[in-house]
C-alpha cells in the first residue's frame, strides 16, 4: 500500500495532527462542531466528564462524557476553508495509520454535528427558534476541488436552482447535499427543516449592502420564492456546505442545526440568543 507523503499528511514532532494538534485517541465518534470559540466550553459545560482540553490557533477541542456517551466538540472558526481543514484532519485520526502513513484497511463512520447561528431568509421563522438543515446550498466552491462532487450532489436540485435565480456565470457553480437521514431523523426531525446556504462571507455573499452593493442585489428575493418537494430556502450561515459535502464524500453522517439569530425579511435580531443556543445545544445532546 502507498505511503501518504510528508508534505500531504502533516505531522507535528509529537505525532499529532498538524493543525489540531490532536491524537487519534483524543476524539469521540460523535463530533459537535462550533464556529464560535467560546461555543466549546459551552458544549462541554454540559459534560459529566472532559478528559481531552487541547487548543491551536481557532481550533479548540474538548473530550468528554456526556450520559456515558463519549463526545468531542470542536471550534472550526468562520468559513468553509476552515471546516475543510477540520472534518480532513478528524478524518485523518480516525481512518489513517499516522504512523504507517497508510490508509487503514477498516474505515470508521464519524458523527458530525454542527451546532450554531444562522439568519432566517423566509418571514414566519421566528427568531430564537432552531432550523436544521434538510440540504446544504454551497455557494462557496470547495467541493468543486474534489473528485466524485457530482456523485454526492443533488444535480437536478442544482439546475432548478440555477434556472430560477438567473445564476451569474461570474459565479461558480452551486452544489446541493442532502443531511444524513440517520441523523436528521434522531436529532431534529420535529424541527423546523429547510435548505440552509452556506455563504463564503457575511457581506455580500449574503446580499447585505454597506459600501459595497452585492453582485445580484435580488437574489435573496428570488431565493425566497424558491422551492422544492416542499423545502424553502429558509436559512444563512458559512460552514455547514463543506461539513454535508466532505462528510458524504469520506462516509461520514453530517447534520447541522442552528439557533434563527436574526430574521432578514423582517430586519430582526435577537438580543439574547445565547440562552436559546444553550437550549438547543441541550435538546442536541439529549438526543445524540
Amino acid at each position: 500500500m502507498e505511503k501518504i507523503g510528508n508534505s500531504e499528511l502533516i505531522l507535528n514532532t509529537d505525532g499529532s495532527i498538524f493543525h489540531l494538534h490532536l491524537m487519534p485517541e483524543d476524539i469521540a465518534d460523535t463530533i459537535i462542531l462550533v464556529g464560535d470559540q467560546g461555543r466549546v466550553s459551552v458544549v462541554s459545560s454540559f459534560f459529566d466528564k472532559i478528559e481531552v482540553q487541547k487548543h491551536n490557533r481557532e481550533f479548540i477541542t474538548n473530550t468528554g462524557y456526556y450520559n456515558g456517551k463519549r463526545i468531542s466538540v470542536i471550534s472550526t472558526g468562520i468559513g468553509t476553508d476552515n471546516v475543510d481543514i477540520v472534518v480532513n484532519e478528524v478524518d485523518a485520526l480516525a481512518n489513517i495509520d499516522l504512523k504507517e502513513r497508510v490508509i487503514k484497511k477498516e474505515q470508521k463512520k464519524l458523527n458530525f454535528i454542527r451546532i450554531g447561528t444562522s439568519g432566517a431568509l423566509q418571514e414566519d421563522i421566528p427568531i430564537n427558534t432552531p432550523v436544521a438543515t434538510k440540504v446544504s446550498l454551497g455557494f462557496d466552491n470547495l467541493l468543486n476541488y474534489y473528485a466524485g462532487r457530482n456523485e454526492i450532489s443533488n444535480n437536478e436540485l442544482e439546475k432548478l436552482f440555477v434556472a430560477h435565480t438567473q445564476w451569474s456565470e461570474d459565479l461558480h457553480r452551486p452544489y446541493f447535499v442532502e443531511s444524513s437521514n440517520e441523523l436528521f431523523n434522531k436529532v431534529a426531525k420535529d424541527m423546523q427543516k429547510g435548505i440552509t446556504i452556506s455563504a463564503p462571507g457575511f457581506y455580500g455573499p449574503q446580499g447585505r449592502q454597506l459600501r459595497l452593493s452585492p453582485l445580484d442585489p435580488f437574489l435573496n428575493d428570488k431565493m425566497n420564492l424558491f422551492r422544492y418537494n416542499n423545502l424553502k430556502i429558509t436559512n444563512y450561515e458559512m460552514e455547514s456546505s463543506a461539513i454535508y459535502g466532505l462528510s458524504k464524500l469520506l462516509g461520514h453522517n453530517a447534520l447541522t442545526v442552528c439557533c434563527i439569530i436574526a430574521n432578514r425579511r423582517r430586519k430582526e435580531y435577537s438580543k439574547n440568543y445565547k440562552k436559546h443556543v444553550k437550549t438547543l445545544i441541550g435538546t442536541v445532546l439529549d438526543r445524540v
